[in-house]
């Protein structure tokens, strides 16, 4: 095949744009460098860059930085193979960006805007960069009083009784390989859109993509693909396309809330993002941090989280985030960067996953902001706290039980102990979509009946039965 000398068509870029062609001046990896004229204005940083392979494959390149008269570096959003040395090269001198609109509902995009779904173009009236200024809060001090927040029932018991979220707020599921995350968000996807409507955004960073193929299936089976936009940066993508997919789905969160929506935003998985962030920043050569993250790890993070918020008077963003915790090590670095950021925690536990408790959620690890009386009322915060004392005298008993036996205890104590491993139990639920592996079919738990059986427990309304009999249940059993 013929090596291609022409530039990127004029019709490739935004209107009014005047085409300024440069060539490829080395390519390492997804990093290439590109040389223009001298006397020509550079593109800026994060100005978005287009070339093409000697096969003719389309090339997406982000500018990093500059280094020298001309000569900037840029990461690539896409597969450099087939690149040329001396390919021409078009800036398009705006930032990367993707079409946005209601056009995107049911669609899934890359990071350049690319469909992945083979769908055809997008029926949207605009594209709009991906990255844009943070822009920043006034405080009005002449208000007074502030609004009653809105509480979000998940049908989820662990989340809905401990950790409840509200409109506008961030939840964040940590967790080891193997834990659950993925299973726990999919699951607050299927019952938040199905009981509430609204739009949702899904974020794919850096995942499998059986999964993300199992759940583009899935929201088509049960028909919420129309209320769902997607965006995939998947592992086998390049580290500039894991890092940026974030951007586009805030982008298309960003779009829905300005037209006055609520919104779902769900991320999975966000450490996969600083991951990719780590290899761009190691890609490039700058120096790591002392713990091996890129030196603007903080910096990084607190520039997405700051996008995630809801406009006064306007629509709303409630982000539930996906964290994988590198060795089960709560300390890591990456992992406290984003712990710092949420509003609720919800920790996934290797040992309950050991013992079959799903969801494995650790309650003693876990914490959330919105668990408060002007939330949640005073009869639900209370026997939250109930029930969190419970197991929090669990935890300090069960290394005696396991070397003297639950007979040597104390009444009162057994009858903690007892209490509490019914409500341990209580707390596992079948979810709808795992139903073809456990075989059980999911069932979404109304707020008042999962409050209602944590009370019966607690009081001793269940004290002749045993705890097994409140395994992977939904509601509580008659009494």
């Amino acid at each position: 095949m013929e090596k291609s000398d022409k530039p990127i068509p004029e019709e490739a870029l935004p209107p009014g744009v005047i085409a300024n062609t440069g060539r490829v001046a080395a390519v390492q990896g997804p990093v290439v460098d590109v040389r223009f004229p001298e006397d020509e204005e550079a593109p800026a940083v994060y100005d978005c860059i287009l070339t093409r392979t000697f096969d003719n494959r389309k090339i997406t390149l982000q500018t990093a930085e500059h280094l020298g008269p001309g000569l900037v570096r840029c990461v690539s959003f896409n597969e450099t193979l087939n690149l040329q040395l001396g390919a021409p090269c078009t800036n398009t001198r705006r930032p990367t960006a993707i079409p946005i609109g209601d056009g995107c509902f049911g669609r899934v995009m890359d990071a350049s805007g690319r469909p992945l779904d083979e769908a055809g173009p997008y029926d949207c009236p605009e594209t709009v960069p991906i990255r844009k200024p943070v822009v920043q809060v006034s405080f009005d001090l002449k208000k007074k009083g502030r609004e009653i927040p809105e509480l979000l029932e998940t049908g989820i018991k662990y989340i809905d009784l401990l950790y409840p979220m509200i409109k506008g707020s961030k939840t964040g599921v940590l967790g080891g390989a193997g834990c659950g995350k993925t299973v726990v968000i999919l699951e607050l996807i299927n019952n938040i859109v199905k009981a509430h409507g609204g739009a949702c955004v899904f974020t794919g960073i850096g995942e499998r993509i059986r999964e993300g193929n199992e759940l583009y299936y899935e929201l088509e089976e049960s028909h919420l693909l129309p209320k769902v936009m997607l965006a995939f940066g998947q592992m086998d993508q390049s580290p500039g396309a894991r890092a940026e997919i974030v951007n586009a789905g805030l982008t298309m969160a960003e779009y829905l809330v300005a037209k006055n929506k609520d919104v779902l935003l769900f991320m999975d998985n966000l450490y996969r993002f600083i991951q990719a962030g780590q290899e761009v920043s190691t890609l490039l050569g700058r120096v790591p941090a002392e713990t091996g993250y890129q030196p603007t790890l903080a910096s990084e993070v607190n520039t997405v989280q700051e996008r995630i918020r809801s406009i006064e008077g306007g629509g709303s963003i409630t982000a539930m985030q996906a964290v994988y915790v590198p060795a089960d090590d709560m300390t890591d670095p990456a992992v406290v960067s984003i712990f710092a950021t949420l509003d609720g925690v919800v920790v996934l536990s290797r040992d309950l996953v050991q013992r079959g408790m799903y969801p494995a959620i650790d309650p003693l690890q876990s914490s959330c902001t919105n668990l408060d009386t002007n939330v949640v009322g005073r009869r639900h915060y209370e026997i939250s706290q109930q029930v969190i004392q419970h197991f929090n005298k669990h935890n300090s008993l069960k290394r005696i039980v396991a070397v003297i036996g639950l007979e040597e205890l104390n009444k009162d104590d057994q009858k903690i102990y007892k209490r509490a491993e019914k409500l341990y139990n209580f707390m596992t639920q079948p979810f709808t979509v795992s139903e073809v592996f456990t075989g059980k079919k999911g069932e979404y738990v109304p707020l008042e009946d999962n409050i209602l059986g944590c009370e019966r427990i607690l009081r001793g309304d269940y004290d002749h039965m045993e705890a097994q009999d409140f395994y992977m249940i939904g509601k509580s059993p008659r009494i």
